[in-house]
């Protein structure tokens, strides 16, 4: 069945399959369209998903076109009240920032604008841009702008703070060996807190190692797992800790050892922030094949599609900390150096990968997304 449509001054057929090769020049253009486009009957019926739509919701088209919007989109959600502005008003009606997160299709936070269609009578154009694609680019750009203004300034500090900090531990010692027993407290704390600024300078250097390394196809569930069971024998003892994963996932290329730094720096976070009673953080890997990025390794322009996320039902970040979350020294932990995120940030854009951060109360999501291994003779064999 064919619905006849006009769209931004534009005629449009759509179909109810957009994988048949048969469809009006005009349907392939909507079927080539990177953004999610949706067409909505008067009873709320799918009529019509393009290729995007279906990566948007992780479903094919088959089964979307068996479904209503109301199947789509979270109990409450404005998009019911903008599809009746727009039929009422016969114009574009929209909106900015529209959760569109259920349990079925993810998690995602979209601008969604509805266009009244001529016929049928009561039926729309639903198009969706999702906000996570703008912010995960952003984001990565000022992490690694960040990461970058920590070079020169930890190859500054290594020099010029570092060797003092040698000489002052040195004079306490030497005072220390002088005195009573119980009048070491005060050279004792000399001693540690030098040790402590002396470790965080270490940390910092790491933002100045800009030797390459040896990327190897690595099981992304090995290192969760390593991950799983080192914060259950430690700072998570208490803590219940979930998993949902792709058994399909291909290897993701990259080092297995930062890999599993990265991991646990953002479980250890994610355990800092829970509440005392009913924490949890689940643990989730899926295949989202999608955009091509710009990439930190060698000006190449990587497929990012191996994801996984690290999610938390604490308190959240603060809002106003958002922005530069993987800023080195923001934290909102006492006691924090605010630097495991920032590292985390740059083993992430030194694999090519991006990193961004969701937070609302009581759900606070990692997501990582990460290139894969080219696939090797015996993966081939079973593909």
């Amino acid at each position: 069945m064919l619905y006849h449509a006009q769209v931004i001054g534009m005629d449009l057929c759509v179909a109810a399959s957009p994988t048949n090769p048969d469809l009006p020049v005009t349907a392939q253009i909507a079927g080539a369209l990177p953004m999610p486009i949706i067409v909505v009957g008067p009873e709320l019926q799918i009529l019509f998903v393009n290729p995007a739509a279906e990566q948007f919701f992780s479903t094919g088209s088959g089964h979307l076109l068996k479904q209503t919007l109301k199947d789509l989109i979270p109990f409450g959600s404005p998009v019911l009240q903008l599809v009746s502005q727009a039929i009422e008003r016969r114009s574009s009606v929209g909106e900015r920032h529209v959760d569109m997160t259920t349990p079925r299709h993810g998690d995602h936070l979209a601008d969604i604008t509805v266009t009244p269609l001529l016929e049928p009578e009561g039926a729309v154009v639903i198009t969706l841009q999702e906000r996570s694609l703008a912010q995960r680019i952003d984001r990565q750009l000022l992490a690694r702008g960040a990461v970058r203004s920590m070079h020169g300034m930890a190859a500054v500090l290594a020099h010029e703070i570092k060797n003092p900090l040698a000489g002052i531990r040195g004079a306490a010692q030497l005072i220390e060996e002088q005195l009573a027993p119980n009048e070491r407290e005060l050279t004792q704390l000399i001693q540690n807190e030098t040790d402590r600024i002396r470790g965080l300078i270490d940390r910092m250097e790491s933002f100045g190692d800009s030797r390459s390394f040896t990327r190897t196809p690595v099981n992304i569930h090995e290192v969760l797992d390593r991950v799983r069971r080192v914060a259950e024998s430690g700072f998570a003892r208490n803590v219940t800790i979930a998993e949902h994963f792709d058994p399909s996932l291909p290897r993701v290329l990259g080092d297995r050892d930062q890999l599993i730094q990265v991991f646990l720096n953002l479980v250890r976070n994610a355990a800092d922030a829970l509440p005392e009673t009913g924490g949890e953080i689940t643990l989730t890997t899926g295949y989202r094949p999608g955009v091509k990025f710009g990439a930190a390794v060698a000006g190449e322009r990587l497929s990012l599609p191996l994801e996984v996320t690290v999610r938390d039902n604490g308190a959240g970040v603060p809002t106003d900390l958002m922005p530069y979350i993987f800023d080195p020294f923001v934290t909102t932990k006492r006691g924090g150096s605010g630097l495991g995120l920032a590292l985390v940030a740059k083993i992430i854009g030194d694999h090519g990968g991006v990193i961004e951060c969701e937070s609302v109360p009581r759900r606070t999501i990692f997501r990582i997304l990460l290139p894969k291994a080219a696939a090797g003779p015996e993966e081939n064999k079973n593909a």
